[in-house]
């Protein structure tokens, strides 16, 4: 009987350490984030289907225009339906469409307007002008052609060779 309650003390301190680990990786940000992207598009997924369904597909014409009886005869005598596949891949270019001029592009610009301007840092080299090495900015000497160098922010004038 003993043994038993030793057993289920350490079962309720490794399933406490388990559930620990399980709430850390629920609570992080990334997780739930997901969540909210999943539950987000599956409500946006509505939108986008109403707007094509009611408002872009009626503009394509249909009936005795429709290119669904279009088929292709075949030898086991199931016909290709060539048609349904060409209404389904011009049905995808024009949600294709939709979403990027009607979504994409204003969300973009949106996104554009309002992120903060990245800031260019500051160059840490520059090149030596005898040599055309990389260098860092505060250096007296190349490291590979050992030519002094000007100050930073000078242009200096190569040393023309020494005459013979």
């Amino acid at each position: 009987m003993s043994a038993w309650r030793s057993d289920l003390e350490g079962l309720g301190k490794r399933t406490r350490g388990t559930l620990s680990g399980f709430q850390a990786f629920i609570l992080r940000g990334n997780v739930v984030d997901l969540a909210v992207g999943i539950m987000i598009g599956a409500a946006f997924s509505g939108v986008v289907n109403a707007l094509v369904t009611d408002v872009i597909t009626p503009l394509i014409p249909a009936g005795s225009n429709s290119l669904a009886g279009l088929q292709i005869p075949t030898y086991t005598h199931k016909p290709i339906m060539l048609g349904a596949f060409i209404e389904a891949v011009i049905s995808f270019l024009i949600l294709a469409l939709v979403i990027y001029f009607f979504i994409v592009k204003p969300v973009n610009a949106l996104m554009a307007r309002f992120k903060p301007k990245e800031v260019e840092a500051p160059p840490t080299t520059r090149d030596c002008p005898y040599c055309l090495s990389s260098v860092p900015l505060h250096a007296t000497r190349c490291a590979y052609c050992t030519s002094p160098l000007p100050p930073p922010g000078q242009v200096a004038q190569p040393i023309p060779p020494a005459q013979q």
